[in-house]
């Protein structure tokens, strides 16, 4: 099956037992939940998905749960690791496993210049011959990959499709298009700017709160993409004081916990995250409860 880098993909949050161990059924049902409202595919595991938590075998384990319960949608499996060694490991498992993507990450550690990256990304787009998107987030990986340089990689790897991108700057979007037109689909994974990015042509979003409301996150990526711009601003409008939960430091934690209030996950993490508390917790939940009770 070929892969199709657009749409509403989750970056699926990984769900603990109380032993912190993966809670492999739950994940399961989590994944046939988001695709029976609409999403695309799934990516995991990413940020959202804890993966900097997860041993070799435990990623491996799970991509395998999460292949069983996608059926015929793609899963996307999120290469992030700290030598270029282990990602080439990270992406054969993950195409061993089924995954018929990779979203690769720079080193999330070591901040090299652009040889340096390039180097890895390459390498790691060069170890299957899956289809691949790069992840840019300068924000939380301190790699910043330009306009010019995406289009240097798109002309040298014929298996290089897509890039989910997340500076949060939407002429980033035009940016890249401007360089390499059609050639790669462009998808966002900031959670507060995806009608934004829209406009300026993104095709897809990585998504972070449709873990917890994948109809309302379908409805407005479908109504932003129709240019329905009416109905999108009043989802989008209610829909924002959430959508910025996935734009804080401590997002995956206010996000498993969104869920824990939808009655689709839990809250838990594993540490070094620790379920937030005390005032924070408190307004955290009156802003979900507030905005959950108010859903046009």
């Amino acid at each position: 099956m070929a892969m199709i880098w657009k749409g509403v993909m989750p970056a699926i949050t990984t769900c603990f037992n109380e032993d912190l161990s993966i809670d492999h059924a739950f994940v399961a049902k989590h994944v046939r939940w988001m695709l029976d409202n609409g999403c695309t595919g799934m990516v995991a595991p990413g940020s959202l998905g804890e993966g900097n938590t997860l041993t070799f075998a435990e990623r491996g384990a799970l991509w395998d749960t999460i292949v069983k319960a996608s059926g015929d949608s793609p899963v996307v499996g999120a290469i992030s690791a700290l030598s270029t060694a282990e990602a080439i490991e990270q992406a054969k498992m993950a195409a061993d496993k089924g995954c018929q993507g990779l979203m690769v990450l720079p080193p999330y550690v070591y901040k090299g210049d652009w040889r340096e990256m390039k180097y890895h990304v390459a390498e790691t787009f060069k170890a299957t011959k899956l289809s691949c998107m790069l992840y840019n987030n300068p924000i939380a990986y301190g790699t910043d990959f330009l306009p010019e340089q995406i289009q240097e990689l798109a002309n040298e790897h014929e298996n290089f499709h897509s890039v989910k991108e997340s500076s949060a700057d939407t002429r980033r979007v035009t940016g890249i298009r401007a360089l390499v037109g059609d050639r790669l689909a462009i998808l966002v994974g900031v959670d507060d700017g995806i009608v934004e990015a829209i406009g300026v042509g993104a095709v897809g979003w990585i998504a972070g709160l449709v873990n917890a409301l994948p109809k309302e996150s379908v409805d407005l990526f479908n109504l932003a993409m129709n240019g329905e711009k009416e109905k999108a601003m009043k989802l989008y409008n209610w829909f924002l004081p959430m959508l910025r939960l996935d734009c804080v430091p401590k997002f995956v934690q206010l996000i498993k916990l969104v869920q824990q209030e939808v009655g689709m996950g839990s809250a838990r993490v594993r540490p070094p995250r620790l379920e937030i508390v005390g005032k924070e917790l408190e307004e955290t939940l009156a802003l979900v409860r507030a905005a959950l009770a108010n859903k046009p």
